[in-house]
């Protein structure tokens, strides 16, 4: 019948009868001449149009210009019956295509094929093969739908049952479209409103299989005990590969984010924020441990989501696990973390707070944290030497932190919100104990530039000095760091115990331009020091040249520069010392009418020549030291009192406690050049002292440490009173001053004021300000309105 079929059906492009040309002539029976050939017009060219010529000439009318048909009578009704039967054949194919595990296809998929084609295109019965068509693909997924609604498998092997399903369906209607090609093309194309084959069998798919509660049931009860399992487990399911072709074919009917991805955001939420309670609540777990899982379990998250699921789902995934290990946790964690976590567990902390939006309580414990650790570090009395080691290493890890844990992914730069709440956290930490880490910092200075590089590049040795620096700029007390910095600056240069006269230089430089203007004491300083030795090269050129007072230094320092206070008593040296200073004073006056020397013994040093029975050894010495060293000279032993009347420092107007640091350097420190009786650290009234002979050294100079580079306890105290002291003042100034521009302000206007003017220096209580009001108005510098007692007036 197929033959019969072909047969009928011509191709368009065919030249069937028109293949065979000729020369056509016409021939009239009337004439007696020869047959001619009729003219053939431009647009006649070819034999059909010299028929139509010879057609007209006789007088017919005969159109070839149409296809040539054929009429077979009689024929009709034999041919509706092999369009049916064709269509018959046709229809149970298509059953079978969609009966899963049929094997009755009769024919071949061509016979298929050509059946279509016969149906649609000649019999146009396009519309009846649709019906039927879409009928069989409702039955078929009738019949899919009962199977897996009564399979007795059970979670992931249902699963994996399903996948089987979708994949065969997806397949026959692939197959299907191929062999009905001519419907989807001759007919569907045509009717705009139908669905194609496919579209037609994935809707009827979707709606029946997608739709219904009891499979959507099944398959996320499937999705749920497969990833509990791999979760608990920590291994991959042996059925993954289910859940990734599962993926595939739901993203192929369109319900991947309702029935999958939905679901299983869900299902991750509920088993992190379980998860999260027992480690936390119950457990106990350490912020460490707990971060440590997170990250684990996170990254677990992420690779199963893209091992499975689409791209889109990876990032919901992990967020979702995040958030759900985070819940609630984030005030926990940020007060715990940074007391468990450093350096990359931070950086991992940040992430994760990042995450979930967590970034602004994260920054708020981690100033907490910095303010309460510098607060501690401040406040520890016990360990005031060791305060600005300890900042500065707490202050190297607190920027390492920032530098490389909070950083901002997309800018790559710091946090400044980090930035600023640690420069706020030391700020307010330094105000716990007042004065205090300005002078430590002072003193810390002062040792980096005693004991110099040491080995160290330039560089490495600028660092150090700034970091110590960067502390500064956190106190409010700048005027107590310029007090003690002043103090042990005169010390370095005049004991010449300064590492380098360049950075010494560099330093004040850099605090003036950078810290603090009224640095440039300094430079005054300098220029004492080098009119001292132009004067003593003067000096020794008018003596002779054997002359002990060749020996001798003077430096002659300006008051007003020099942070010392005058002394009205000091000790009484050796007559041969007093008759060369007072040989020195005769030239100074001399040379400078109208000064006025003042000698200041406490900061001299000696070299003093020991004959011990090792050897001899130059020992070098304070004054101090020196002057009770020489009484050794007339006596072999000497007690404490004896001392003290023969040098007058143990005088009740000088301080007591200077006669006794000096003879503890001298017999109770590791160089003892004499000795005691009897034995032990401190110096009491009865003790005898005696020339230790039998004392040893590897070097022919010895250095017996001074008690002048150190600072004593009350001298400390001095200190701190003339710091108040000048506070006092610097606060009256300040006062009249403003009082002097506003003529009047209120008691709140008159102390903001105030703080504005002297907070470069220092910023003052506010009772200290009230209190030096008072003053003033007692003073009569300012008066009280006598109807507003809050307002004050300045008085001319």
């Amino acid at each position: 019948m197929t033959d019969v079929i072909s047969l009928l059906t011509f191709p368009e492009t065919s030249k069937a009868f028109t293949a065979y040309r000729s020369t056509v002539v016409d021939v009239d029976d009337r004439s007696a001449s020869h047959p001619r050939k009729t003219p053939r017009l431009d647009a006649d060219s070819d034999s059909g149009s010299a028929s139509r010529s010879r057609d007209s000439v006789k007088g017919k009318n005969v159109d070839r210009g149409g296809p040539l048909r054929i009429q077979v009578h009689g024929f009709t009704a034999a041919l509706n019956r092999v369009y049916d039967n064709l269509f018959v054949r046709l229809t149970r194919s298509i059953r079978a295509l969609l009966e899963k595990g049929s094997d009755e296809l009769s024919t071949t998929y061509e016979g298929v094929y050509t059946a279509c084609r016969g149906i649609v295109c000649v019999a146009g019965r396009g519309e009846g093969l649709y019906e039927t068509l879409k009928a069989e693909i409702h039955k078929c997924v009738n019949r899919l739908a009962e199977e897996l609604e009564k399979t007795n498998k059970e979670g992931v092997e249902w699963i994996g049952h399903f996948v089987e399903t979708c994949a065969w369906f997806e397949g026959q209607v692939a197959l299907l479209g191929s062999l009905l090609t001519y419907l989807d093309r001759a007919y569907v194309l045509k009717n705009p409103s139908l669905p194609s084959i496919h579209d037609l069998a994935f809707t009827r798919f979707r709606e029946r299989i997608f739709s219904g509660y009891f499979i959507v049931d099944k398959l996320q009860k499937g999705i749920s005990t497969w990833v509990t399992w791999e979760r608990n487990e920590g291994q991959v399911h042996i059925h993954r590969p289910f859940l990734k072709k599962l993926v595939s074919h739901l993203i192929t009917h369109h319900v991947y984010d309702v029935i999958f991805e939905r679901h299983f955001i869900e299902q991750t939420q509920e088993y992190f924020s379980k998860e999260s309670y027992q480690m936390v609540e119950v457990e106990k777990a350490k912020a460490n441990v707990f971060l440590a899982h997170c990250n684990q379990r996170t990254n677990e998250e992420q690779g199963r989501a893209r091992d499975v699921m689409r791209d889109g789902t990876v990032t919901l995934v992990k967020d979702t696990a995040i958030r759900a290990l985070f819940e609630g946790r984030l005030e926990w964690m940020a007060k715990e973390v940074f007391m468990e976590c450093k350096g990359t567990d931070l950086k991992r902390v940040y992430a994760l707070f990042s995450s979930v939006h967590g970034l602004p309580v994260l920054c708020r414990e981690f100033k907490a944290y910095v303010h309460k650790t510098v607060q501690d570090i401040v406040k520890d009395k016990s360990k005031d030497d060791e305060m600005v080691n300890r900042l500065l290493e707490f202050k190297s890890f607190a920027d390492t932190t920032l530098k490389e844990a909070f950083v901002d992914p997309s800018t790559k730069q710091n946090n400044q919100d980090f930035s600023y709440g640690l420069i706020d956290a030391f700020t307010k930490g330094f105000k716990a104990r007042r004065n205090k880490p300005a002078e430590q910092i002072a003193k810390h200075v002062d040792r980096l530039m005693r004991h110099g590089q040491r080995g160290i590049s330039d560089a490495a040795f600028e660092a150090l000095l700034d970091a110590a620096l960067a502390l500064y700029r956190f106190t409010d007390d700048k005027d107590v760091f310029r007090t003690f910095y002043h103090r042990a600056l005169a010390k370095r240069l005049l004991l010449e115990r300064s590492a380098s006269d360049d950075f010494e230089k560099a330093m004040l430089k850099k605090l003036k331009e950078k810290y603090d203007p009224e640095f440039g004491m300094g430079d005054h300083m300098f220029n004492d020091l080098a009119l001292s030795r132009d004067i003593m090269r003067e000096y020794h050129a008018r003596i002779t040249g054997g002359s002990t007072a060749q020996k001798l230094s003077v430096m002659v320092l300006q008051r007003s520069v020099w942070p010392f206070q005058e002394r009205k008593t000091d000790v009484d040296l050796p007559s041969s010392m007093q008759a060369e200073l007072n040989n020195y004073t005769t030239f100074y006056k001399i040379k400078h009418q109208g000064h006025k020397l003042v000698w200041d013994h406490s900061l001299g040093t000696a070299t003093v020549k020991a004959r011990f029975a090792a050897g001899p050894k130059d020992l070098t010495v304070s004054l101090y030291q020196a002057v009770v060293l020489l009484l050794f000279n007339e006596e072999t032993e000497i007690g404490y009192r004896h001392i003290s009347g023969e040098t007058r420092m143990g005088n009740l107007k000088i301080d007591d406690g200077e006669l006794r640091r000096t003879l503890q350097s001298l017999a109770c420190a590791n160089k003892k050049v004499l000795k005691k009786r009897p034995v032990g650290k401190d110096v009491n009234d009865n003790d005898v002292f005696y020339f230790n002979s039998e004392f040893t050294d590897s070097r022919a100079k010895v250095h017996i440490n001074s008690i002048q580079a150190k600072e004593t306890a009350e001298e400390n105290q001095r200190t701190q009173s003339h710091i108040e002291g000048d506070r006092k003042h610097y606060l009256d100034a300040a006062i009249v001053r403003i009082m002097k521009a506003k003529k009047e302000l209120s008691h709140e206007q008159l102390k903001n004021e105030t703080i504005d003017a002297v907070k470069s220096h220092f910023v003052p209580e506010v009772s200290v300000i009230k209190h030096r009001i008072d003053g003033l108005v007692e003073q009569e510098y300012l008066r009280r309105d006598e109807e507003d007692r809050n307002l004050y007036i300045y008085v001319a």
